[in-house]
Parts: structure tokens; sequence; C-alpha cells
């Protein structure tokens, strides 16, 4: 996964805002006491970061990789 991927996931599971709230913000304790923005600074993967906001998010499953085609950018 992606940079890049994470933030088109983010931006379509939370919306624009309260997904970059989230990431500089939410402290995840799945990865160490971390923001997602300092745990990219500490090399955690970029999987592992989209799995534990998601955890602390109860975003289910099935919301969590797939964007529709009519919503992604382009």
């Amino acid at each position: 996964m992606r940079r890049s991927e994470f933030t088109e996931l983010a931006d379509h599971v939370f919306g624009p805002a309260l997904a970059r709230t989230y990431t500089q913000d939410l402290v995840l304790e799945e990865i160490g006491g971390l923001t997602a923005e300092q745990a990219f600074e500490h090399g955690v993967s970029v999987r592992s970061v989209w799995t534990a906001l998601c955890e602390a998010m109860d975003v289910p499953d099935s919301a969590r990789w797939e964007i529709p085609l009519a919503q992604r950018r382009r």
C-alpha cells in the first residue's frame, strides 16, 4: 500500500476534513501510541497505519479497501 492510496482511502472513508484530523491528531495505541503522521515519520508501514486507524474508528472490513469506480479520483 502506498501513502497516496492511504490518503485516497481515508478521504473516502472519513471525508477529507476528518481524514486530515484523524491522521494528525488521533493517537493509535495499536502502533505504539503514535498518530498516523508520526508513525509514517518513524517508518511504520502504511498498511499497518491504515489497519490501526480503521480499528480505532471501528471501520468494518467491507469499507476498508475498496473505493467504487465512480468515486475514485482521476
